[in-house]
């Protein structure tokens, strides 16, 4: 190489490298400015069912898990930048027999004591909140808040003073059914069909009383006439914890257009699930949707018949997920969905309830540390960072602020 041609070669790879720089430098631009933006948001999933992993006994929060073993614990909490995160009470819909009614009370109460203790042991980084001040309190003391919700009312067992009771001991929202019918509404999957012709009597009743003690109605799992009912009797403003686009995904568990019409109506919120089955329809034919398949009917559709059954049903849903992971959807298709409802309903209707560790989760989003990239995309989108703030967790602290002023007029 002559030295004319050295300095050519040289100078073209100053060019390159410069250009390289360049681009490397703009390309950390929007990385900076989604981590501002997701930062300045209060950010707050509505629903976690991470109380299931805590009554196994060999779950500790404090540790940091990987997916799918475990989506939520207290240092990715902290990754992602989450201000408060509800922690699902959950109880399977069973007979509704006096034993029945007794054991989901007693898991309800075990699940409520194991994450009250969790939440003790780890007071440097986390607390529990139940109420909109002390979850903004929280934030500003750089600790996550630990909320309280209840999916499924069956633990109630039609005694309406277990809402004041459950609401002592700090659950804020009650999703009033799960995936059969209940004495409180009609589920949105149970394949005997209605059997309340949506609220039940006795559903108009814990309505009511939600509404005076200050707790928030969750119509996520219900029928569509149950959902309609709900706001009808309602006094507050209602959200659904997790649920998605039912004209984007063509499932019962989700919102049809009319329906979300009728919640922003309301005032109320829906919070996008981000459980693959619920963004895009489910492939009938995946080893994962097979195998789970084989799951529900060897324990009988999830009706279980003790408390052993129950623990080894949860033990190999977890070791499917491992063996046979589901082709997960991404993050911009359940931002689509954000998207949908924003069109059809404003900006001031939506939120994010990720369903983590009760079967949510994308390809890119496979646990709470992983929250920055929706904000990311919401950004690519064009959202304002005032905007997102809403998503995030404005929208669903306007209707926790309205219920609790509600509680105190009633």
């Amino acid at each position: 190489m002559n030295m004319k041609s050295f300095h050519l070669y040289a100078t073209a790879l100053i060019l390159i490298t410069l250009e390289a720089s360049i681009r490397s430098c703009q390309a950390q631009i929007p990385d900076v400015r989604t981590n501002r933006v997701h930062h300045k948001a209060l950010v707050i999933d509505t629903h976690t069912d991470t109380p299931m992993k805590l009554i196994k006994g060999d779950f500790d929060p404090a540790e940091r898990h990987e997916a799918p073993e475990s989506r939520v614990d207290f240092p990715r909490l902290r990754e992602g930048d989450v201000d408060a995160v509800f922690f699902a009470i959950f109880t399977n819909q069973c007979e509704r027999i006096p034993e029945n009614y007794a054991q989901a009370y007693e898991m309800a109460g075990s699940m409520l004591d194991s994450t009250l203790a969790a939440v003790k042991r780890n007071g440097k980084t986390v607390t529990i909140a139940a109420s909109v001040n002390e979850i903004t309190e929280a934030a500003k003391n750089n600790k996550s808040a630990i909320c309280l919700g209840m999916e499924n009312g069956f633990p109630l067992a039609k005694d309406i003073t277990r809402i004041k009771e459950f609401y002592n001991r700090g659950v804020r929202y009650i999703t009033l059914c799960h995936s059969y019918n209940n004495d409180i509404c009609d589920s949105s999957t149970d394949p005997k069909g209605a059997e309340n012709n949506g609220l039940s009597s006795f559903g108009k009743e814990v309505v009511a009383e939600m509404n005076r003690m200050g707790m928030i109605v969750d119509v996520s799992h219900i029928s569509d006439k149950s959902f309609y009912d709900v706001l009808a009797v309602s006094k507050a403003p209602v959200i659904a914890s997790h649920s998605s686009v039912r004209s984007l995904c063509d499932h019962p568990r989700n919102l049809s257009d009319d329906m979300i019409r009728a919640l922003a109506a309301k005032d109320g919120v829906i919070q996008i699930c981000i459980l693959g089955a619920y963004i895009v329809p489910e492939d009938t034919t995946s080893v994962n949707y097979l195998k789970n398949k084989e799951l529900r009917i060897k324990y009988h559709d999830f009706q279980y018949k003790n408390d052993e059954e129950r623990k080894a049903a949860w033990s190999e849903w977890d070791s499917i997920e491992k063996q046979y992971p589901p082709d997960l959807p991404s993050i911009a298709q359940a931002v689509d969905h954000i998207d949908h409802v924003v069109k059809l309903a404003g900006v001031d209707h939506v939120g994010i309830g990720s369903d983590f560790d009760g079967g949510g989760g994308l390809s890119d989003c496979t646990s709470v540390a992983d929250y920055p990239r929706i904000t990311a995309e919401l950004v690519k989108r064009g959202y304002s960072q005032k905007d997102i703030a809403k998503i995030w967790g404005g929208n669903f602290l306007r209707v926790f602020r309205e219920v609790e002023k509600t509680a105190k007029r009633l």
